[in-house]
């Protein structure tokens, strides 16, 4: 039996297949030994034998404050993201001021109102004042561009061609007939198929009047007629719209049921108006024939920086200055408010 203590030793001696002598040891433990036990790790290896240190040693570490801890999770990105956030916010902001000023300009304008019908005897739309202008007045001058007709006959020929009933008309339909004054040579400008092509298109338009369903227009080439919507040459237009000026114009004239477009204007359009000539003919059509139809008073700009109302005279200028300088009695103030273009009663139609 081994003797009690921390190893007993027991020694035995052989030789191997060599015949060398081999001393074999082995080495046996008592019970009392630990390192049979399991390994326990010490928080303090160098403390003696035997001695238990339960407590761990302090740590020089702060707690992390919440703010500290986003910001280790997250990186750079805990700085980017508020930057980003007041952008946002801002971009935001503008969006909503711009589209505030947006839909205040872009707003369509008033057509105004109609006036009695026993108002349509008569020149409707006649040039303001009392014709005396000054001959260089710039807001009338009449642009460089192509030929036109000084005199016609004073006799008008209906284009051939008939339309459908456009509209709703739950209050009036009226049937038109597309005219040119004899005299007149419309192949410069595409003929008279051409012209009665954009009266027809520019009536039917949703823009146009036909937007308020009260209106409606069927075109006729034959029978009673309401409306004659007559391209006239210079001459012409100045005998049919009352007064002999020195600025081109056109008007309705009631006695005769007669939309006076002037040619002048056709071919060349009007300085003040910064459209195309095509936007300008828009323009011609919507204007004469609304005072055809029951819009008699002109319009001032409403909103600057907005759209021109159709019934505007617009051939004057789309600035209220210039065309209180034509007519201080008129019913445009000069108060320096100016409107972009616009050919169409109800542009947002």
């Amino acid at each position: 039996m081994a003797r009690s203590g921390p190893v007993a030793r027991f020694s035995r001696r052989r030789r191997d297949r060599d015949g060398i002598e081999v001393d074999d040891s082995l080495v046996r433990y008592s019970h009392a030994d630990r390192s049979h036990q399991p390994l326990r790790a010490r928080w303090d290896p160098t403390a003696a034998e035997g001695s238990r240190v339960r407590s761990r040693p302090a740590r020089d570490v702060k707690k992390q404050s919440a703010l500290g801890r986003f910001v280790s999770m997250y990186g750079w990105r805990a700085y980017a993201l508020p930057v980003l956030a007041v952008i946002t916010v801002m971009v935001a902001v503008d969006a909503i001021h711009a589209t505030d000023i947006s839909s205040e300009e872009s707003a369509a304008p008033e057509v105004g109102q109609t006036s009695p019908h026993a108002a349509t005897v008569g020149i409707i739309g006649a040039p303001p004042g009392d014709g005396q202008f000054p001959t260089d007045l710039p807001a009338g001058a009449l642009p460089e561009g192509g030929v036109f007709t000084e005199t016609g006959a004073g006799t008008w020929r209906i284009v051939p061609g008939t339309s459908a009933q456009v509209g709703a008309g739950t209050e009036a339909v009226f049937r038109y007939t597309v005219e040119i004054e004899d005299g007149i040579d419309a192949s410069g400008f595409g003929g008279e198929l051409s012209v009665a092509s954009m009266v027809d298109s520019t009536l039917a338009n949703p823009k146009s009047w036909v937007h308020d369903h009260k209106f409606a227009f069927r075109r006729v080439d034959q029978g009673e007629v309401d409306l004659r919507i007559s391209l006239t040459s210079r001459g012409s237009s100045r005998t049919a719209c009352g007064f002999d000026i020195p600025i081109d114009t056109s008007c309705y004239n009631g006695n005769s049921k007669r939309v006076v477009l002037s040619e002048a204007r056709w071919v060349r359009g009007a300085l003040a108006f910064d459209g195309d000539i095509g936007s300008y003919r828009q323009y011609l059509i919507n204007h004469e024939v609304g005072h055809a139809i029951g819009y008699h008073r002109h319009q001032p700009c409403a909103v600057d920086g907005g759209l021109a109302p159709v019934m505007m005279q617009q051939t004057f200028g789309t600035k209220n200055d210039d065309i209180a300088v034509l007519d201080p009695r008129g019913v445009v103030p000069m108060d320096g408010k100016q409107c972009r273009f616009n050919p169409w009663p109800y542009p947002r139609g």
